[in-house]
């Protein structure tokens, strides 16, 4: 069976929309893109690292595939980050689109219409960790459908009132279980979670 694992920088107020730079996502007229960079440090990088190392696809959106085939197979290998590249251009990538009729990008592949039932199919291979990055749109999909075994979230410590939201308005309500967490000199709190399954609903005044 491989895994989902939804990967994602987060504001404290939740917002997912642009963290690496002002270019990044400018939808609906969002002008905080590169959010993340002041407080990045070398020890969320060394998480970030160690996740990357795990994965064995990509499972993006069409907006994040467009913004990582547009980079990633052009690194050159004597670029900092081009161990990263060559690890990405190697694993498969499936991607997420509704416009999208081909994938250039080596080791690409379309999910074709029915996305949740595509990734089912996924799930059921033998595998390791299949990574979703940025890609909102493609992650509520698979919280709806109940298709995310882990979230690794790097949560900043700014608000900003504005922008996309990883758990959206009309999320499923679901317990999450903690594995994993700790907070980084640059003042990020690295978070793991696991579906920890239905709500359960009581009155404080029963305690």
């Amino acid at each position: 069976m491989s895994t989902i694992v939804v990967d994602t920088f987060l504001t404290l107020d939740g917002v997912m929309q642009a963290p690496g730079g002002q270019e990044e996502d400018p939808e609906s007229g969002f002008t905080h893109g590169g959010w993340q960079g002041q407080f990045f440090d070398d020890e969320t990088g060394e998480f970030v690292g160690k996740g990357i190392a795990k994965t064995e696809g990509l499972l993006l959106g069409r907006k994040t595939y467009d913004i990582f085939a547009g980079f990633w197979p052009h690194v050159p290998d004597d670029h900092p980050d081009a161990q990263i590249a060559r690890k990405f251009d190697a694993i498969p990538k499936y991607v997420a689109s509704r416009t999208l009729k081909s994938v250039e990008w080596q080791n690409s592949m379309l999910l074709g219409d029915d996305v949740p039932g595509a990734v089912v199919k996924l799930k059921e291979q033998p595998g390791g960790e299949i990574h979703v990055i940025g890609s909102g749109d493609l992650a509520q999909t698979l919280i709806r459908h109940g298709l995310v075994d882990e979230y690794r979230l790097i949560i900043y410590p700014l608000v900003l009132g504005t922008g996309k939201r990883l758990f959206a308005d009309g999320v499923v309500p679901t317990g999450l279980e903690l594995v994993e967490s700790h907070a980084t000199p640059g003042g990020a709190v690295i978070c793991v979670y696991r579906p920890g399954g239905k709500l359960t609903y009581s009155s404080m005044a029963d305690r």
